[in-house]
């Protein structure tokens, strides 16, 4: 297939997901904007309020981004960006297998608590996610990016609604995935960007380093040196129980900057998740992948695409509340 070929493709896809499904990402009555809460909080900036709180946990803890980020990408893609993902409860979407992982509540806990003591029941907690995802992302040295609020909370969370693409999704089934929720291929493309700052574990690909596809080998689209350090940390009889992490940006200078170097380790057939690999081989995305590798305008890219990922069926106007706990829904 040729390169023209290719674009045509991915242009095509593009166009039908925005005919299709051209409301499913703003989804509140009321639009959501930049600077909502401008004037609204006395002579406070909410905004950077919430930068402050983020500024001091990720002076202690620079992990922190790709932990927001996670948080973000796991609240919108179930139920919409309605801060769904940080009630508490039995059978509330924390407790979800793909969420056990997910942290930072007790940052957005210290933040809601800084903006209720100064304008009580202004803030929501969608909000505070999307705001201090941006700063932790800017801290990150990925850039700063204007962010829309006026989100509002929603009441509903529940384990059974949490349908997260798995990390072996193939690259077809996650452009299926990111299209249901409005978002085109070259989103997703961007949107996975947030890999550069992320880690995982051995469990979630040590398939790909003994028995790919049950073949009794390894993935022959793994660069061999990488296949060599990854068996040191992730042996293929795990006798002691741990489960090791490893970052999926295999730059070690960039494991925690939010940069373009997690698609040239990918293009160097350097990727650890087999979505990530798959992105720069397979035709439909290969293009792109290679175009971002060796650009410079990733930081713009990646913001507007966390702009429309935070945007994903919203609670805007009347619809929702706004909680005074991020934990749990307001009593009447």
């Amino acid at each position: 297939m040729s390169s023209s070929s290719r674009t045509a493709i991915l242009v095509a896809l593009s166009l039908v997901v925005i005919a299709t499904l051209s409301g499913q990402c703003q989804g509140g009555s009321v639009p959501l904007q930049v600077g909502f809460y401008q004037g609204k909080c006395r002579s406070a900036d909410v905004e950077a309020i919430v930068g402050m709180v983020v500024k001091a946990r990720y002076s202690r803890d620079p992990t922190i981004t790709a932990a927001l980020l996670r948080m973000q990408f796991h609240d919108c893609f179930v139920n919409g960006c309605d801060a769904s993902i940080l009630l508490d409860g039995s059978n509330s979407e924390k407790t979800a297998i793909p969420n056990l992982s997910v942290r930072g509540y007790e940052l957005i806990d210290a933040a809601k608590s800084v903006v209720e003591a100064i304008c009580p029941g202004l803030v929501s907690c969608s909000d505070i996610i999307v705001i201090a995802t941006r700063e932790a992302v800017a801290l990150g040295g990925g850039g700063r990016y204007f962010v829309q609020t006026g989100r509002r909370d929603g009441a509903v969370s529940l384990a059974k609604n949490v349908n997260l693409p798995s990390p072996s999704v193939s690259v077809s089934d996650s452009i299926k995935a990111f299209a249901q929720k409005g978002l085109t291929p070259i989103d997703m493309i961007y949107l996975l960007g947030g890999h550069t700052v992320g880690i995982t574990h051995c469990s979630l690909f040590r398939d790909r380093l003994y028995n790919f596809k049950n073949t009794g080998k390894p993935d022959p689209n793994m660069d061999l040196d990488l296949l060599t350090s990854l068996r040191q940390r992730c042996p293929q009889n795990n006798t002691n129980g741990v489960d090791n992490s490893v970052n999926l940006d295999q730059n070690s200078l960039s494991s925690l900057t939010v940069d373009n170097s997690y698609y040239r380790q990918i293009v160097s057939k350097r990727g650890i998740l087999q979505i990530d690999q798959d992105l720069a081989l397979d035709p439909i995305t290969k293009p792109t992948v290679s175009a971002i590798a060796n650009g410079f305008d990733f930081s713009t890219k990646f913001g507007q695409a966390m702009v429309k990922l935070g945007s994903i069926q919203v609670l805007t106007g009347k619809e929702g509340e706004i909680r005074r706990s991020c934990r749990a829904i307001n009593k009447p």
